[in-house]
């Protein structure tokens, strides 16, 4: 198994991002064939302050052929085009295999 881990940076407008993200963006990438599940986390600092990062999405495949196949889908590439448009230059990502469950 395999995962994309996006981390996303603070966004200027939190109200803004979460309508986006978890009002329309997370229903567009779920249409996205092959994935298996998708988990959503959101950030907090235990001395009070704000971390780094906001968000952290991991979407998990089958292997590393379903993750290639899936980031080719239209699906996939319409979730892309809609986050740009409410997340350009906030998003990181990265590219794990999962080890352990």
């Amino acid at each position: 198994m395999v995962k994309m881990v996006v981390l996303y940076k603070q966004p200027e407008n939190r109200e803004l991002f979460d309508e986006k993200y978890f009002g329309e963006h997370l229903e567009l990438n779920a249409k996205t064939p092959g994935i298996l599940r998708t988990e959503v986390s959101r950030f907090f600092d235990l001395r009070g302050g704000e971390p780094e990062y906001y968000v952290m999405a991991e979407i998990y495949f089958e292997n590393r052929d379903a993750l290639m196949q899936a980031l080719k889908s239209p699906e996939s590439k319409a979730a892309g085009a809609q986050l740009q448009s409410f997340a350009a230059g906030l998003a990181m990502f990265h590219f794990a295999e999962v080890l352990e469950q």
